[in-house]
């Protein structure tokens, strides 16, 4: 989107103010689906959980990774009223719960859905098997995250080593594991992850065949990196990674899915707010702005993201804070912008947000979110 129409939006809907642009979600959808043929679009759901994006990638033939039961529910009621007539069969095509970790009434509300379910230990098996039977199972792996923006395998994910033990605990209890996942970190731009736990992943499939069992999907998770930045390697680089190492380790007949989240959608979104207030600190001019690190600037926190803000005007940039509207000195959107000298009701505004950034927004100090305006839907 243009500045001219970034600034129309704003002044007709008021700030806080999130802008989804979802030609940019589909062209994002385009670009995974040409330079990564063989794998399915699984979108991670709580990157960002509008129900129009969740509609927008439904009707560009995406699935769903999601992580909660409400986030399955999202999905699935969406998807019913899109397409009334669907079978129970489209829920293994279209949604996969792949949180390896579920409360027992998760596990109750989704049995009748005969899902497809992620675990990782011995103790989630006795609560899949007795509270939903009817699940296919996936078992995750642990794998390398080293520079990933997110470290996932220091919380789940099985040692290699005893996973073939698992599917064979899986399996005598009377479940079918239907295959592997690993997740290789959010926002990994050190490729060599992929590659490691490729290999890993092949290995294991391998020794589960020598055993009896041959498995029949790989889940190769998340971790495309978003390009916040010119450091981030072009996703064609990386896709020639995966399709090499798929190719070369695995059959032709084994379905590989894939779960981005922020590589769809963190380009998608724009933030716009008002500056409420200036001072200068410590000889730094500083800025509080309508929105906060408890609402779309959520990702700094959570996230481990910076979002740099922008000005409409013109004029000589110098270093200067950025601070939320809550009362919290943690509210520190940045201490490093550069930023021209704005006045009062001067708008800024931050790119690339669409991943995560208000994910965790919630009403603390009783401010609420920023309003999310979708365009081009």
């Amino acid at each position: 989107m243009t500045k001219k129409e970034i600034q129309k939006l704003a002044k007709e809907h008021g700030t806080p103010l999130v802008i989804v642009d979802h030609d940019e979600i589909r062209a994002n959808y385009a670009m995974f689906r040409k330079y990564l043929p063989r794998v399915q679009c699984y979108f991670a759901v709580k990157a960002n959980a509008e129900p129009a994006i969740v509609k927008t990638l439904y009707k560009e033939g995406a699935s769903f990774d999601v992580a909660s039961l409400p986030e399955f529910m999202l999905v699935y009621d969406n998807i019913k009223k899109l397409s009334p007539k669907a079978q129970q069969d489209f829920i293994w095509d279209k949604i996969i719960y792949a949180n390896p970790t579920k409360p027992k009434e998760t596990l109750l509300a989704l049995d009748k859905y005969k899902p497809l379910v992620t675990y990782d230990n011995v103790t989630e098996l006795h609560k899949i098997k007795k509270y939903a039977p009817h699940a296919g199972v996936v078992l995750r792996l642990a794998v390398s995250n080293t520079g990933s923006q997110c470290e996932l395998s220091n919380k789940f994910g099985c040692d290699p080593g005893e996973a073939v033990d698992l599917i064979l605990a899986a399996f005598r209890m009377g479940l079918v594991v239907e295959g592997l996942s690993f997740h290789v970190g959010s926002q990994c731009t050190n490729f060599e992850n992929f590659v490691q736990a490729f290999n890993t992943a092949a290995a294991v499939m391998k020794e589960s065949k020598t055993r009896g069992h041959e498995l029949k999907i790989l889940d190769i998770g998340g971790g495309f990196p978003a390009p916040y930045n010119k450091h981030v390697k072009p996703f064609p680089e990386l896709a020639r990674v995966i399709n090499a190492e798929i190719e070369r380790l695995f059959p032709k007949d084994i379905q590989i899915l894939a779960e981005p989240g922020r590589f769809l959608v963190a380009t998608s979104a724009t933030s716009v707010a008002r500056v409420i207030g200036k001072a200068i600190r410590n000889g730094k001019r500083c800025y509080y702005i309508d929105d906060s690190v408890y609402h779309t600037f959520s990702g700094i926190i959570f996230d481990h993201c910076q979002y740099p803000l922008q000005s409409f005007k013109a004029g000589k940039k110098e270093v200067c804070a950025v601070f939320g509207q809550t009362c919290d000195g943690l509210d520190v959107i940045s201490q490093s912008d550069l930023l021209p000298n704005l006045e009062v009701d001067d708008l800024v505004y931050a790119e690339n947000i669409g991943a995560y950034g208000s994910a965790s927004a919630t009403y603390f100090n009783g401010f609420p979110p920023a309003k999310v305006l979708h365009v081009n839907q």
